[in-house]
């Protein structure tokens, strides 16, 4: 039997690529199983020291946002991109908040068969806690209604309208003030 070492990224991207294989965000973007659309951004949230797991289950992607960056995906017009990601791209950047360092989270996943059991909370829990501790607000897009619940037990609201993608489906930005009562609890 052969052993094969994969990267925290590649670890990430498997365990995104099944968590969002229903998701209708996900399914819009891409028809396919998605993997390219989580690379980059598990990439960044790893070479920053950010990147969450919960056993081989649950990522979270976090990534630190300075106050004077733009969340913007440059993306090269020689790369194959497909349109639906240019799109999505486009149009969360536009109302990602800006002008405030905060962290940001693209990405929340849990494989299927282990959904329901507290993983994605934890991971949820005890980033905040140390954001919590820094000051630090976070932000991100609900990609389904169904989890808006989880997002709002850990303090995120509801920052204005959905994004409608064209032909499909909503995206929630959401936004969480930091508590520092609770980062004094760690």
């Amino acid at each position: 039997m052969t052993v094969v070492q994969c990267s925290e990224t590649d670890r990430a991207v498997a365990i995104l690529t099944e968590a969002f294989a229903g998701d209708p965000v996900g399914r819009w973007l891409v028809p396919g199983d998605g993997a390219e659309i989580f690379s980059r951004p598990a990439a960044e949230s790893a070479a920053a020291g950010e990147l969450a797991f919960a056993g081989n289950d649950a990522v979270a992607v976090w990534l630190p946002v300075s106050a004077e960056q733009r969340v913007v995906e440059e993306f090269d017009p020689r790369e194959a991109v497909p349109e639906r990601v240019r799109i999505f791209v486009e149009l969360i950047a536009a109302r990602h908040p800006s002008g405030r360092a905060h962290l940001y989270l693209p990405f929340l996943g849990v494989r299927p068969q282990q959904q329901g059991r507290g993983l994605g909370g934890r991971l949820l829990a005890d980033r905040l806690a140390r954001a919590d501790a820094d000051g630090l607000p976070a932000y991100l897009e609900a990609s389904s209604p169904r989890n808006v619940p989880l997002y709002e037990r850990h303090g995120f609201r509801p920052t204005g309208d959905p994004i409608h993608l064209p032909d499909g489906p909503s995206v929630l930005p959401m936004w969480r003030e930091p508590n520092p009562s609770r980062g004094e609890l760690r």
